[in-house]
């Protein structure tokens, strides 16, 4: 590649942000003449990594931790030199609870990819009724199902555990991780894996049993400064262009790559890496390919809320000890779940300080966030005392709203993907990357990020690529 190219990244989430990252280690490492620029609507960068410090308090306003297990988030930490932050929680409070007809009951140990890995705990639990357990244990015996194409979650769990195991257990677990409807929800595209167990080895319970990973791959990992510190690295260390404040109104295609209409003007590009939520790609693919913006917009999301809350400890009627709940759909209830923030992880508060947040908004259930954020804290003080006989006002509450934040892989999903991959050979220098393909999870998504600017490089530095098929989206199934 000897002409200079020009790449522009749409979005500044962890997607975009990692995407410019890795296009700028590629240029310096293989001396490649690139002017690479990043847009983000919004003043500030991060998208759903928000992180409010201030006299003791880290209070994270969308997720506060990744899996460990995923690679991605760790590797690009070490990159970045933070890896010495990076922290785990806390092996003192490792208890976690289901609320259920009542009562918070603790989560039988020994969980894996959603699924029980170990009988005794599962067992001994007081989550679920003695007929409950007698019909999961069926699972031993039931035949798998024949190759048949998808199915959706709540079907194939209930399915194979029964009707008491997925709405107890497995389904506040999911709600945990999308938010969503688990009727509506693909097996294929969410948890693919349990489907291969089952055919592999005619049981789920088994499957999950024989190949449960290592209790040191397990859990999750945070930054001792929060979540924000891993994009504060990330804006520190970029020298790319960055511009905040700009909104992309629409995008054409010219002869030479991509033209973009902004509220600042016009940008030129030879190469576009796309990351914004798909409602909102929908629209600015919609001039380049009808077909490829329906099948964004064809995505559905659903908004969530999170209410932190702070008490002193000495003000709690009883201590808690644990991580937190969930809600199942079934109790019908306002909150989704409730995290003991400064439980999980060491440095969220101040010590006689308990830092709590709340979960609400749901599928099916959205209409709670029209309220104004003083009836949402009062939403979620409610559900604690009745949860947690918690009386006392807090502290302070910080209120974050996600307005459809959550994308939702529907049944169909995997096949509207493929539609959309499809779609974009036909678009030389065109890629979409993030949470509504192929994971929601900050691994998933920086895994989304660095294939397409993979991709945007191979792309640049081939001249019959650049010239013939063109790109396509970075696919790669979570497992």
């Amino acid at each position: 590649m000897s002409e200079r190219k020009r790449i522009v990244i749409v979005g500044g989430g962890i997607t975009g942000l990692s995407a410019a990252y890795r296009l700028q280690c590629a240029a310096r490492a293989q001396n490649l003449p690139l002017d690479i620029t990043l847009l983000e609507s919004e003043p500030h960068l991060g998208g759903k990594i928000q992180t409010w410090r201030a006299d003791g308090f880290v209070v994270e306003g969308g997720p506060d931790s990744f899996l460990a297990s995923k690679p991605q988030a760790t590797a690009l930490c070490e990159a970045l030199g933070i890896a010495d932050r990076l922290i785990t929680t806390n092996n003192t409070q490792k208890r976690t609870y289901i609320y259920s007809r009542g009562r918070l009951h603790d989560l039988p140990e020994g969980l894996s990819g959603l699924v029980p890995s170990r009988l005794a705990p599962l067992l001994r639990s007081s989550l679920i009724l003695p007929f409950g357990k007698a019909r999961l244990l069926m699972d031993f015996v039931l035949p798998a199902r024949a190759p048949n194409g998808d199915e959706s979650l709540a079907h194939f769990v209930s399915r194979r555990l029964g009707r008491e195991a997925f709405e107890r257990l497995i389904e506040p677990l999911m709600g945990g991780i999308y938010a969503g409807d688990a009727s509506q929800l693909s097996l294929t595209a969410t948890f693919p894996q349990l489907r291969q167990l089952e055919l592999k080895q005619g049981s789920l319970l088994r499957g999950v049993m024989q190949n449960a990973p290592s209790p040191t791959q397990r859990g999750f990992l945070s930054l001792r400064g929060g979540m924000g510190d891993l994009v504060d690295a990330l804006q520190q260390q970029l020298t790319v262009a960055v511009r905040c404040g700009v909104s992309v109104q629409s995008i054409g295609s010219t002869a030479n790559g991509y033209a973009l209409e902004t509220n600042r003007g016009t940008l030129s590009a030879d190469a576009l890496i796309i990351t914004t939520p798909a409602y909102v790609s929908a629209p600015l693919l919609q001039s380049i390919d009808r077909a490829l913006a329906d099948a964004h917009a064809a995505i559905p999301h659903v908004s969530t809320a999170t209410i932190s809350l702070a008490y002193r400890r000495a003000d709690l009627t009883r201590p808690l000890h644990g991580f937190g709940f969930v809600v199942p759909t079934i109790e019908r209830r306002v909150l989704l779940a409730c995290t003991w923030a400064s439980n999980k992880f060491a440095g969220r508060a101040p010590d006689d300080v308990l830092l709590l947040r709340c979960f609400i908004g749901r599928a099916g259930q959205e209409t709670l966030l029209d309220r104004d954020d003083d009836a949402l804290v009062q939403l979620a003080r409610d559900e604690l005392h009745s949860i947690l006989q918690i009386d006392a006002p807090p502290l302070f509450s910080k209120v974050y709203r996600w307005m459809r934040g959550m994308p939702q892989y529907h049944l169909g999903h995997v096949e509207r993907v493929a539609q959309i991959e499809q779609r974009l050979t036909q678009h030389p220098g065109l890629f979409v990357a993030g949470a509504a393909y192929r994971g929601v999870g900050i691994p998933d998504c920086i895994r989304s990020a660095e294939g397409a600017a993979a991709q945007a490089i191979t792309f640049l530095t081939n001249d019959e690529l650049r010239t013939t098929n063109g790109c396509s989206l970075f696919v790669l199934i979570s497992l």
